[in-house]
């Protein structure tokens, strides 16, 4: 039975885990955890909501409740693991700051919220200091996810590690038999990797908008019949979540027998990880042009009014529908969508790589591919390709040059290339489309004009350049016979 709290006997220690957050997420973990033969004990900073839980959702459990930091810290076996799943920022940095001075050296504290990594890194530093254990966590599947497998991805101390696994892996999404939850890497890795899971995840909503928009505008299909559309990509190497999901979403109609979709407003939010992920890349010099351009296509969705004003005075092309076989361009956009998707995804990896070596993380990219295989928003069936092509070469620099992913895109890029052709000649905006195709054709280019580049900045700036002859040595020109001999420092991108 859910237990009271409010006793005035002498506690003795009986929870497995305590966690602080009782809003739908935390309340799902812990039924979760339940389920799987743990003790938790449940404490929210609103004491009415513990109350509430324990007579409602928890009753005819072993859920247990806390009143106080105290009392919730008493009634943990040691060493103590206590789960927060509250808001990022500074709420986190609150409980901390209480939490310390009740635990002792070897207890553990995880952030299962969307932490910013770097938070976590500097929380990692300020809890080794006073012999703490912390852990950010990644916790990726939404409300369904949480209460019955989520994808989880820790990474914090190590140390911690051997103290939770057997928590995480049991209520952790299962695939062939597998936990979608294994230990990351040091500090902030955790909390890194799923905030490029989340980045990954702007850019696969982003390129079902595309497919649905080119769908219904540019060949004029209901929403009864592109539901009908996602829902057979669904059966095939597009399988996943949000290709089901988009399905449903397509066909769903209210009581009175309209579609809901198009009376939903057009102006999209975001609470800011797929924006972290896009300045990581920048920082990191890592071109993840896909997710940028997913954060950006949902700044401008934001500017409804003026887009509406706009759409009365600005021109575009007269005629806005496609006049070829609708069949075969519906194939198209389905190629279009696979190899965007695989360009994507090849982008995340590249920056968790380069933060890897930054950082001296030793990141198991196909274990991450299995993590989120089950349970998360972005989970599909070439994640189980990804691990493969990992477990083949662990050291692989981009998944573009695994054979599966080779061969994939080589029978997939004619179609992105003709789906964005058409949309460009009918006006519609394609901008994750587009910007796959400029990013694999960019890779695969021997000679980019980078060097003219080079050549304007060292004419103006001096900022000097290399020749392909002498590469390391950077010299500079007196392009117009009035300029200098000195050069600016020379620096990287």
């Amino acid at each position: 039975m859910g237990k009271s709290f409010g006793k005035s006997y002498k506690i003795e220690p009986e929870a497995d885990i305590a966690l602080i957050g009782l809003a739908v997420m935390g309340q799902n973990i812990i039924l979760n955890m339940n389920d799987h033969g743990f003790i938790v004990c449940a404490f929210n900073r609103s004491v009415d909501k513990v109350e509430h839980f324990l007579a409602n959702e928890a009753k005819g459990t072993k859920v247990i409740g806390a009143k106080s930091l105290q009392e919730m810290v008493l009634k943990l076996k040691k060493p103590r693991r206590i789960m927060l799943l509250v808001k990022a920022g500074k709420p986190v940095d609150e409980f901390i700051s209480k939490l310390c001075p009740l635990l002792e050296p070897g207890d553990i504290i995880i952030d299962g919220g969307n932490s910013e990594y770097k938070d976590t890194q500097r929380r990692c530093k300020e809890l080794k200091a006073k012999n703490l254990y912390y852990i950010g966590s990644g916790v990726s599947g939404g409300e369904e996810g949480a209460r019955h497998g989520p994808s989880l991805m820790p990474g914090g101390h190590v140390e911690a590690w051997p103290h939770i696994k057997d928590i995480f892996q049991s209520i952790a999404a299962k695939v062939d038999g597998e936990p979608c939850c294994d230990w990351v890497g040091e500090d902030g890795a955790g909390h890194f990797v799923k905030m490029v899971h989340n980045g990954i995840e702007y850019g696969d909503m982003q390129l079902c908008c595309e497919a649905y928009h080119i769908l219904k505008d540019a060949l004029g299909l209901s929403y009864d019949e592109i539901g009908d559309v996602f829902q057979e990509w669904n059966r095939g190497e597009l399988s996943s979540f949000l290709i089901e999901i988009t399905g449903d979403i397509l066909k769903y109609k209210e009581s009175d027998g309209q579609h809901l979709l198009p009376k939903i407003r057009d102006s999209a939010g975001q609470k800011g990880t797929g924006k972290w992920t896009a300045i990581s890349a920048l920082d990191y010099g890592v071109p993840v042009t896909l997710i940028g351009e997913s954060v950006f296509a949902r700044c401008l969705s934001a500017l409804k009014e003026e887009r509406v004003k706009a759409s009365e005075v600005l021109e575009g092309p007269k005629n806005m529908r496609y006049e070829g076989d609708k069949k075969e361009f519906i194939e198209h956009i389905r190629k279009a969508l696979y190899a965007s998707k695989i360009i994507s995804y090849a982008q995340g990896f590249m920056l968790m790589r380069e933060a890897a070596k930054l950082y001296n993380w030793k990141l198991n990219y196909g274990g991450i591919a299995l993590m989120w295989r089950g349970g998360c928003i972005i989970r599909s069936v070439f994640l189980g390709n990804i691990k493969a092509a990992y477990d083949k070469n662990p050291d692989l620099s981009n998944l573009l040059l695994d054979d599966f992913f080779k061969n994939a895109i080589h029978n997939c890029h004619e179609s992105l290339r003709e789906v964005i052709a058409t949309a460009t000649k009918l006006g519609i905006p394609k901008p994750a489309f587009s910007t796959a195709l400029d990013f694999y054709d960019g890779y695969r280019c021997p000679v980019l004009p980078a060097n003219l580049i080079q050549a304007q900045r060292d004419y103006f700036g001096a900022h000097t350049y290399e020749l392909l002859t002498k590469p390391g040595e950077f010299i500079h020109t007196n392009w117009t016979g009035r300029g200098g001999e000195v050069s600016s420092t020379a620096y990287g991108v």
